[in-house]
């Protein structure tokens, strides 16, 4: 007992923290014959009163054993949800935006120089094809630089650079220039998905998946505001501003990040706890609520082995081997559907052979080899309303999540996709042609939105950003084939 009392006492003085491997900070020893040598009672044992009935209890001394803790998710969901989650909703939102109008923006830019430079069908194709490349590449990279360096640097770093090589690509003076800067616009778009990653990890437990889904409307609003934009851009000044003017809006997020927090989570993760701590305390006081009583602590990762960052090899471990593998097939085949019909739509718009509702008949011996029809006003104004398909899509998804469960969802979008997606191929007029594309979109646009709901929610902190970026980079394998079966 001395030996152990002298230790802890050298260990005290030296100033070094000190933890016993059980995680008691006390060492237990008998102090009863201390006392009755100076004939005193000791605090902790009872006595009888001098009737001779029931023990009387003396007050214990303060248990250090039993302090009170709390993590990061007990704490976020006691404050719930409030000001700071609003605020953070917009800021998510309008970077999700951004990226959906650098998204939404191929389906118009190969048309438009399919005429202007005289492209044939594959290098159509390849300039949308280049973009997906670069995302597939750098997907795991930016979840490994989010994992490594945190959530904000990653956000800020990766619309930087789609900003800046967006802007450039305006100034595109031939096919090669915008081949390279599309993919460089490609290599900074694949860090976007971890936006969702950032925005879960401040979420309450109870609304995450609510909050998640909703926030996908930003998706589908900057969607439409890319082809509302079109509209009015393309007839007059041209493809060059259409793609200068999409650029600017994840330039304004950049600048808006200067607000924007560290995940908790993620200071937590790297032994950052005063940061965590000063974090929540911020939210709890944006939200007008009190911070739970006790320590913070770092949670369980949920029966995983603590693994180190950054390592793909980590999410094949025997946890998460099968959830991994599944996940990688779902994103594969929701953004080779999902990007499909997106790209499907022009091309059909098109397309003169008369059979879906153009004016043009198709001539079986054209007398030139290229038959350039660019996209007119009609085919904007048709365009925007199957992109409105991408809100019933996100009501889709909140509606069987919250009542269907997952394997639902995924089972009954698929289904009535593939049965919408096949009546397009009926030769009928360009009102139902425009309903089937929108219905067939609503059903792809909700099951490619609840991958990205779910996916953040099955990993744990400590590999969740690298697990969404190896599922975004397989998305994009499906993403590459994509325009030249739509061509």
């Amino acid at each position: 007992m001395a030996a152990a009392m002298f230790t802890r006492l050298s260990r005290f003085s030296k100033g070094d923290e000190y933890e016993d491997l059980d995680g008691d900070d006390n060492v237990e020893m008998d102090i009863t014959d201390m006392y009755r040598s100076l004939g005193k009672t000791p605090p902790h044992v009872q006595t009888k009163d001098p009737g001779g009935a029931s023990p009387r209890h003396v007050q214990k001394p303060p248990d250090n054993d039993h302090i009170e803790t709390f993590t990061v998710q007990e704490c976020i969901d006691q404050i719930g949800f409030g000001k700071f989650q609003i605020k953070l909703s917009i800021l998510t939102g309008f970077a999700w935006m951004a990226d959906a109008m650098e998204m939404m923006i191929l389906s118009i830019l190969s048309p438009a120089l399919h005429c202007e430079w005289r492209l044939e069908g594959w290098q159509e194709a390849f300039i949308t094809t280049v973009v997906f490349c670069g995302m597939m590449c750098s997907s795991s990279i930016w979840g490994s630089i989010c994992d490594k360096y945190g959530r904000k640097t990653e956000l800020i770093l990766c619309s930087l650079i789609t900003c800046y090589f967006g802007i450039l690509s305006a100034f595109a003076p031939n096919f090669i220039w915008m081949l390279i800067l599309r993919g460089l616009v490609g290599f900074g778009i694949g860090g976007a998905p971890q936006s969702v990653t950032l925005y879960a990890e401040f979420l309450p437990s109870k609304a995450r998946a609510t909050c998640v889904t909703l926030v996908e409307m930003f998706w589908a609003i900057g969607a439409c505001f890319e082809v509302l934009l079109a509209l009015f851009v393309m007839p007059t000044l041209g493809w060059s501003y259409l793609l200068g003017f999409s650029a600017i809006p994840l330039l304004i997020f950049s600048f808006f990040c200067v607000w924007l927090p560290e995940s908790a989570r993620y200071d937590m993760t790297r032994g950052y706890y005063d940061k965590a701590l000063k974090t929540l305390e911020r939210i709890a006081r944006d939200n007008g609520k009190p911070m739970p009583l006790g320590k913070l602590v770092e949670s369980t990762t949920h029966g995983y082995h603590i693994v180190k960052r950054g390592q793909i090899k980590d999410l094949f471990m025997p946890e998460l081997k099968v959830t991994t593998i599944l996940l990688w097939i779902i994103w594969l085949v929701c953004a080779f559907s999902y990007y499909g019909i997106v790209l499907l739509t022009t091309a059909m718009f098109e397309n003169p052979d008369g059979c879906h509702g153009t004016d043009v008949k198709f001539n079986p011996n054209p007398s030139c080899f290229l038959e350039c029809k660019t996209l007119t006003t009609k085919d904007y104004k048709d365009l925007t309303w199957t992109t409105f398909a991408e809100f019933p899509g996100n009501f889709q998804i909140l509606h069987n999540l919250c009542y269907a469960g997952q394997y639902m969802h995924y089972k009954v979008t698929s289904r009535y996709f593939t049965i919408f997606v096949m009546l397009v191929n009926i030769c009928t007029t360009r009102v139902l042609l425009t309903f089937f594309l929108f219905v067939a979109r609503a059903f792809i646009s909700g099951a490619f939105q609840g991958a990205y709901v779910y996916t953040p929610e099955v990993y744990p902190t400590s590999m969740r950003a690298l697990g969404l970026g190896t599922c975004s980079g397989m998305a994009r394998i499906g993403a590459i084939v994509t325009p030249f079966i739509a061509q």
